[in-house]
């Protein structure tokens, strides 16, 4: 890779699409020490932003800047507003970030792909939050970057490295096992190109930063493990309250779980382990936080940042309860050391729905029996 004149180091352009994914190539970033435009403030705590300042434009980035985020807003409220924390924080770790509004109307993914072609013909380093994105797979076959990054996605990055070891198409694991829609028939090609494109071969380097576990690795790809130290660097030791707390999950939203066995594990959980607060995923329909509200009794918290740093911050429960997600395998590294237990409980096969996925209930076993330093629950029983 050859820097630019008066850089130290490749061009980067990191493309997110959630808050998570930006939170991990901030981790990334800490890890393989990208600088921004200001060093000076290493390892100093971060207060977080009163203000949402715009985000930036198009132009170059700043001197001295290795890494440029880019932004493809998506257009559900809650997950915007914790992308656009995040890339406050972002920016003031040095870097810049784009806010590109990718899906703002039938041309915006038009207007977002001319205005980004050349930044991506020039990048020397591509990172990627979702390989599965069908707008990061497009935006793949433009560049001609030979350093490809996979940074966490949650579970999803688990069932990426697996197929991409396999040799498979990419299918998101609730997904697989239906029969390809007219959209995943026209869009074979570009998939196909993006999978080639992953798998490292002659001056095509290929890594994945994760915290989840990989147990098969593909040929030349190189793993790098997420242990969120910059998210401890920046925030906490949290305050420990006596209560637990519980974590949301989408499975319903997906249509994995079914509602109601749903709406009753929580509640069995909840009475059984003193849990006061529900933190809410953000793709929980308004509608279950409702009912889970008036049914429960739990406080419901929509968190305005990742779990990750939410929990680092503080005040958290001393006993954090969840069911089969990410959170299972991340809230362990960003806690070290404060004493709060994570409890997973599993998803008893008797509440996925009919149009669960037939890999539905290995998978979500496979997240909880690979997690590390977590109680393990019996599945609770539910109506």
């Amino acid at each position: 890779m050859s820097p630019r004149a008066g850089r130290t180091g490749p061009r980067t352009l990191a493309f997110v699409e959630s808050p998570v994914q930006l939170l991990n190539v901030l981790e990334w970033a800490h890890v393989h020490g990208l600088r921004g435009t200001d060093t000076s403030g290493a390892g100093r705590v971060l207060p977080l932003p009163t203000q949402v300042r715009r985000s930036a434009d198009g132009g170059p980035p700043p001197a001295g800047a290795e890494l440029t985020v880019v932004v493809l807003a998506p257009t559900d409220p809650m997950t915007r507003g914790q992308l656009r924390r995040m890339a406050d924080l972002a920016r003031d770790e040095g870097y810049r970030v784009r806010w590109e509004e990718a899906r703002g109307g039938p041309a915006a993914p038009f207007h977002t792909i001319g205005g980004l072609a050349g930044q991506l013909r020039r990048a020397d380093r591509i990172v990627m939050g979702d390989p599965f994105s069908r707008y990061v797979q497009l935006l793949l076959t433009i560049t001609r970057a030979k350093d490809l990054v996979v940074v966490d996605d949650g579970t999803a990055t688990m069932e990426f490295v697996a197929q991409l070891a396999r040799g498979e198409r990419l299918v998101r694991w609730h997904r697989k096992g239906g029969r390809p829609g007219a959209r995943d028939l026209l869009f074979a090609p570009v998939s196909s190109s993006a999978r080639r494109r992953l798998t490292p071969g002659a001056g095509r380097r290929v890594e994945v930063f994760s915290s989840m576990p990989v147990e098969e690795r593909p040929d030349g790809v190189t793993v790098t493990a997420n242990d969120f130290g910059w998210t401890r660097a920046r925030f906490g030791p949290p305050r420990i309250t006596s209560s637990a707390d519980m974590v949301g999950t989408s499975l319903v939203e997906t249509g994995v779980v079914d509602g109601e066995r749903y709406l009753e594990a929580v509640r069995t959980l909840a009475k059984a382990h003193g849990a006061t607060r529900y933190f809410a995923h953000r793709r929980e329909s308004a509608e279950k936080l409702h009912r889970l509200a008036a049914e429960t009794g739990l406080e419901i918290v929509r968190p305005d940042l990742p779990l990750e740093l939410i929990a680092r911050r503080g005040p958290i429960g001393r006993t954090i309860l969840s069911f089969p997600s990410t959170v299972v395998h991340t809230l362990p590294l960003a806690l070290v050391g404060t004493g709060v237990r994570v409890a997973v409980c599993d998803i008893d096969p008797a509440w996925l729905t009919e149009h669960a996925s037939p890999r539905a209930q290995g998978f979500l076993s496979g997240v909880t029996g690979t997690a590390r330093d977590v109680h393990r629950l019996a599945a609770v029983s539910a109506v």
